[in-house]
């Protein structure tokens, strides 16, 4: 697998498919350690995080593998992200959940990361979710200091929609290199609603997560999904019997944007299967009738 680089604002260079941890629960480091090797030797080096996953756990559960093989650091790219508060946080004084985009939740948050990965830096550090109080000169502000420290090397945000992206954007010296959105061939709102479109205006290579739609792809049961996967299943057989996971990727790596998903297992086999799926070539035709399929209408 080729790594490739994520924007023309930066030389950080991220794997085609993306190994993320929003799933990770308790596990041994060995295990874990075992699992990262396996993803790495098939040129699987970038893993997604976040400070709230797995109830703010994820990530302590990452480092003890870090601490148990600490030259994996070397080898792999982290990204991590921030802004959500979880109504089970101890941040949360009246109980609920709720954003927070100002410098002192920033700092801390990327100081804790820091701490459970055991790692002195991250990679990349997103913006969670679009926040309505965000302040682009303070987020400017935190991410700079983080910078120059040496504790976040590039930036980009998570779910913004392409005026948001170009609000902050607009509004602050640090560069966005990628946003992470959800998309699938049950999710196409996004070829429709600006934001690839945005990308690729940007040259930036956009983050996908969810992109086998939650598994609703193999579990759901709904006029849309029958649809789409009776079509993914005719498909499958006209490229010799491809499973419908690959196929999936596919889809969404067929995509001019040049797409890096993000795949949720912990399988080693379905790992083997996702770096797979960059072998898939699809026709346009074949992509096509996926997207009509899904949205249940013909192209205009």
């Amino acid at each position: 697998m080729n790594k490739v680089t994520i924007a023309p604002a930066s030389d950080l260079k991220l794997s085609q498919i993306i190994l993320g941890f929003w799933r990770l629960q308790p596990i041994i480091a060995s295990e874990l350690v075992s699992l990262i090797k396996f993803a790495i030797d098939l040129g699987l080096t970038s893993i997604d995080e976040a400070d709230i996953y797995g109830g703010y756990k994820s990530q302590q559960y990452f480092g003890e593998a870090l601490k148990k093989e600490p030259s994996l650091r070397s080898k792999i790219e982290i990204i991590s992200k921030t802004g959500i508060v979880l109504s089970s946080s101890g941040l949360s004084k009246s109980g609920i959940g709720y954003y927070d985009t100002s410098e002192a939740h920033i700092m801390q948050s990327v100081e804790q990361t820091l701490t459970d990965l055991n790692t002195d830096y991250l990679d990349l550090l997103l913006i969670h979710r679009p926040d309505p109080l965000m302040n682009p000169e303070t987020i400017d502000a935190a991410f700079q200091k983080l910078k120059k420290a040496g504790k976040v090397t590039n930036f980009g945000v998570s779910n913004f929609t392409a005026s948001q992206f170009e609000m902050l954007q607009n509004n602050m010296e640090t560069a966005l290199i990628t946003n992470q959105i959800e998309f699938s061939v049950l999710h196409t709102s996004p070829i429709y609603d600006g934001t690839l479109d945005n990308a690729l205006m940007h040259q930036i290579k956009p983050m996908i997560w969810s992109p086998l739609a939650g598994g609703a792809i193999f579990t759901k049961e709904n006029e849309q999904v029958h649809e789409v996967r009776k079509v993914m299943q005719q498909i499958s057989g006209e490229l010799g019997g491809i499973p419908l996971d690959q196929l999936a990727l596919a889809w969404i790596l067929k995509h001019p944007s040049n797409a890096l998903p993000v795949i949720g297992t912990f399988k080693k086999e379905r790992i083997q299967s996702a770096v797979d799926a960059l072998k898939v070539e699809l026709t346009a035709e074949q992509w096509f009738r996926i997207l009509v399929a899904s949205q249940g209408k013909p192209m205009p």
